[in-house]
């Protein structure tokens, strides 16, 4: 698998798990799971497998290098992509493949995000083998879809046409986040998959698409390739940023482009986009309690999801299907159906408080 290469994407904020998801430290670099390692530290371990280390790089904000120094020692300085602002993930991926284009034309892609949950590793690294093999001998942007378990209103959705070669399928069309009756049809129907965001392909495969689809982006890191490794890489990345447009790989290629195709997929998977999202994947008691902390105390509470720090006694009684997250400087608590409000809560926070508590 030498020309296998990971790009794992570790820029994002977390805003949706604030308040334990901060500035400083987003939630992929935070043990949600109380696994002992992060998010981003369980991601490059389920990818050693597959190929070689120094072929896994790790695309980051620059506030977040030297955390993810920290966290991953075994990477080289050069296997950090620094972003110098967050223009979303079409911009993240094209620094990536023209890095690694750079150093292996015939290399073969994977993208992953850093936060995501996978509970069955095996599979998944199966799948993904799967993945790359094809876009070894075919020109083809291909996505992993998960096989839905429930008419999730939290997903985006991708249709397929069960015409394929070897569990790989053409892609008919992508849905962003559905009402709950659309996700009902969605389940009904049998030909729609979660996206699950995570992405192969060949690198020149997904440069071509670039040109065609997004050109200005195309162009502004196909323009970077002179001055990697060299003493200007940081001014000319910070100018191709500063350009370019702030757009996802799914509305700025995928959506465009006629040779997308899907494999579909069960190894266990959340994108741990939300607090009731980790709920669901934690273990509960027998009144659907969920709870991290050595000295969380429960009465007459059910289907509660909380959260607090091992040193701290916390006490809760009566609540019905709420989150709590009990932190050193902020205390979170929400209706779990009301908690996609979560992300206004932090930008209302800042308005009101800075970011002091951010």
């Amino acid at each position: 698998m030498r020309n296998t290469y990971v790009a794992i994407m570790a820029g994002g904020i977390g805003s949706r798990f604030w308040p334990m998801s901060r500035i400083a430290r987003p939630k992929q670099f935070i043990d949600v799971l109380g696994t002992g390692k992060s998010l981003l530290q369980a991601t490059y371990d389920r990818f050693l497998p597959i190929c070689p280390k120094e072929n896994i790089f790790v695309v980051t904000n620059e506030d977040y290098v030297e955390l993810v120094r920290s966290q991953l020692p075994d990477l080289h300085e050069s296997q950090v992509l620094a972003e110098p602002m967050r223009r979303n993930t079409a911009p993240c991926i094209a620094l990536a493949a023209n890095v690694i284009a750079e150093r292996d034309p015939e290399a073969r892609m994977v993208i992953a995000p850093s936060d995501h949950l996978i509970l069955n590793d095996a599979d998944f690294q199966s799948v993904i083998e799967q993945a790359v093999a094809y876009a070894g001998t075919h020109d083809d942007l291909i996505t992993l879809g998960i096989r839905p378990t429930r008419p999730d209103t939290g997903y985006g959705y991708i249709q397929f046409v069960e015409e394929g070669h070897q569990n790989v399928f053409p892609v008919k069309t992508f849905t962003e986040k559905p009402n709950l009756e659309l996700a009902k049809t969605f389940m009904r129907s049998g030909d729609f998959l979660w996206n699950s965001g995570i992405f192969v392909w060949r690198v020149q495969t997904i440069l071509q698409a670039f040109q065609q689809h997004l050109p200005e982006i195309g162009d502004a890191f196909r323009d970077l390739r002179p001055h990697f490794g060299k003493a200007e890489e940081k001014e000319f990345v910070r100018k191709a940023y500063s350009v370019v447009t702030n757009i996802s790989i799914d509305y700025g290629v995928l959506e465009k482009a006629d040779n997308v195709m899907v494999i579909p997929a069960s190894f266990g998977w959340s994108d741990l986009g939300t607090w009731g999202s980790l709920y669901e994947k934690y273990h509960r008691d027998y009144l659907g309690n969920a709870a991290q902390g050595n000295n969380v105390m429960i009465y007459d509470a059910t289907n509660c999801m909380i959260m607090a720090p091992d040193d701290k006694l916390v006490v809760l009684q009566g609540l019905d299907d709420f989150i709590v997250i009990d932190t050193p400087d902020a205390l979170l608590i929400c209706q779990k159906e009301k908690e996609q409000f979560i992300r206004e809560i932090a930008s209302d926070v800042k308005r009101k408080k800075g970011d002091r508590f951010l």
